[in-house]
């Protein structure tokens, strides 16, 4: 689990997810629509890929998506989508200095 939480808040953005998840895709398309560029764990090709995995499932997140922002851990897919339809990931963006207005 340290090694999730460290890699989580190593940057403004970071993403844990798998090569083949369309909906982790789509949250990491959406991210840098806002123009951030964040940094993302593909745990299927990670050597340490499953520990992580198993780390993210113990913090209450489904494997994939995970999505730290701010260092801070947002959540999943839903989590991101519902703070985007709220008008609210760009402001979360911008205080994680993520993105710059």
């Amino acid at each position: 689990m340290d090694m999730v939480m460290k890699l989580g808040t190593s940057s403004a953005v970071v993403i844990f997810t798998k090569s083949s998840c369309c909906i982790s895709h789509s949250i990491e398309t959406l991210i840098r629509s806002f123009g951030a560029n964040p940094t993302i764990y593909e745990l299927d090709t990670h050597p340490n890929g499953k520990k992580m995995e198993k780390a993210l499932m113990k913090l209450g997140c489904q494997p994939t998506p995970a999505i730290y922002i701010g260092k801070e851990l947002v959540g999943g897919a839903d989590e991101i989508m519902s703070l985007n339809v709220r008008g609210k990931l760009k402001q979360l963006l911008i205080r994680a200095n993520a993105i710059w207005v």
